[in-house]
């Protein structure tokens, strides 16, 4: 009997695999069709007749609903589960890439940027769901891989988006194309063997030494139709799974709301879940985020300029650099599984290790005296933001519990929206002074996040000690 059980577990556990390697292509194809339309929007809505000052307003809108629906949506996932909010921005995202398609005024181009601006959310619950299938220490490898495999549809998008637009009409055909892409993508999770990520943890209690390991490590916990299960407990915010369990609480148990239940009802659980977020002690992690996100916004963000001005670079050269270091960006995402090991996935230390990387690379940018220390510097900055971005992530999922994955992905997602509006503001601000201002504020920013992690570690390492020390 005892066989039979164990067999049945695996048969899940292979089920999930195949659902995460979905996942996977899933990310793939999202932001293949994305960027195929990222870098034509500001032609076409300047080709529409919009001034320089309207076409920056109307730019500026998806940024700002974006910060404003991305918690909101990622909640939205914990509650309803992850299938039928991973289906519903995938179509509503399909549906303003269609409208799109059919923009040949501004104010339909406004109408068609509102629907993904607030929907377009399917990477961050994609993250979710993968938090839910795999264990902790599995995490960051998984997420690494999908950061990579999300990473390469970004560098082929534009190719195809470049090569569909030199024809007439082209920005509508590359639009009705992403649309289309969301469809597939939107089928493909329909289609994912849901059911097969159901793993009941008593049913499956193994005798053998080998299957409590496998139980151990690779079932700690359920998706039911990507919703959590009724007998799953939210972790405290300011305390992990195991800190809780190892000091006895209890913690909040959190009901499973249907689809289909009252529009009041999913309000209520969305907004008891942020206020759970928004009060918690996370604020150093999500200031770190902040801190972070704008330094390295203000590496890229006069990037080709500056290379012009202190190099005398072609803008051709600059996009070879460029498309070099964004292809390292995306291969670094297969790094992430093997260095977790290495540090034995000790994240805060990964994470402090790779932002004082990252803060000394932006420093030798700013300084190198040639094109050769740029490329060395672009090389390995790649590698080390990568990595930082895939650490935090897993350590706010650490600290605020992953029955909560969804509002914290999403929070994270709007501070990060956060630094998207601060970013552009503070590079031209510090371009009055010298092509070197932008880099040089990035290297203070982030002078800054490793002395709030230098900080802060300790005492996150403090409360997880004292907990031991109790039990």
């Amino acid at each position: 009997m005892n066989n039979q059980r164990c067999s049945t577990l695996f048969l899940k556990l292979k089920g999930r695999r195949g659902i995460i390697h979905c996942i996977y292509v899933v990310g793939f194809m999202d932001l293949f069709g994305v960027s195929m339309i990222i870098p034509l929007l500001s032609h076409h809505v300047k080709a529409l007749g919009a001034s320089p000052t309207v076409a920056g307003i109307v730019g500026s809108t998806y940024g700002i609903l974006q910060l404003f629906s991305s918690t909101i949506v990622g909640s939205w996932s914990d509650v309803v589960g992850r299938r039928y909010s991973l289906l519903t921005s995938i179509l509503l995202s399909a549906c303003g890439y269609g409208l799109l398609g059919i923009s040949t005024s501004i104010t339909l181009f406004v109408l068609a940027r509102i629907p993904v601006g607030l929907f377009k959310h399917s990477l961050s619950i994609c993250r979710a769901l993968l938090s839910d299938l795999v264990s902790e220490s599995e995490r960051p490898l998984v997420m690494g891989h999908f950061n990579a495999a999300s990473s390469v549809g970004f560098i082929l998008g534009p190719v195809v988006g470049g090569y569909l637009t030199e024809h007439e009409g082209g920005f509508y055909t590359s639009s009705f194309t992403c649309a289309a892409i969301f469809l597939i993508n939107a089928g493909l999770v329909w289609l994912l063997p849901w059911s097969e990520t159901i793993t009941d943890r008593n049913a499956t209690n193994c005798s053998n030494s080998a299957s409590k390991r496998c139980l151990d490590e690779y079932c700690g916990k359920s998706v039911q139709n990507g919703s959590h299960a009724n007998n799953h407990h939210s972790a405290s915010p300011t305390e992990t799974e195991a800190e809780r369990r190892a000091a006895g609480k209890p913690g909040l148990r959190w009901r499973e709301v249907s689809l289909l239940q009252p529009a009041w009802r999913q309000l209520t659980s969305i907004s008891s879940r942020i206020h759970m977020v928004a009060s918690s002690d996370m604020w150093d992690l999500f200031l770190v985020r902040l801190l972070m996100a704008v330094a390295i916004m203000l590496y890229y963000s006069n990037f080709s300029l500056a290379m012009e001005e202190r190099f005398s670079m072609k803008p051709k050269m600059t996009g070879y650099l460029i498309s070099y270091s964004s292809t390292l960006g995306a291969l670094a995402g297969f790094l992430v599984g093997p260095v977790t090991q290495l540090y034995r996935n000790n994240m805060p230390a990964l994470l402090l290790h790779s932002t004082m990387l990252t803060c000394l690379l932006i420093f030798l940018y700013a300084a190198a005296p040639s094109v050769w220390q740029v490329l060395l510097t672009s090389t390995f900055f790649a590698i080390s933001t990568s990595i930082g971005r895939t650490c935090i992530t897993d350590l706010e999922l650490q600290r605020g519990g992953v029955h909560t994955s969804g509002t914290l992905i999403g929070a994270g997602q709007s501070v990060t929206a956060v630094g998207r509006v601060l970013a552009p503001l503070l590079s031209g601000l510090t371009q009055e002074i010298s092509p070197c201002g932008p880099p040089s504020l990035g290297v203070v920013l982030a002078l800054a996040a490793v002395g709030l992690l230098l900080v802060r570690i300790p005492k996150w390492d403090g409360r997880a000690l004292a907990k031991t020390v109790k039990l």
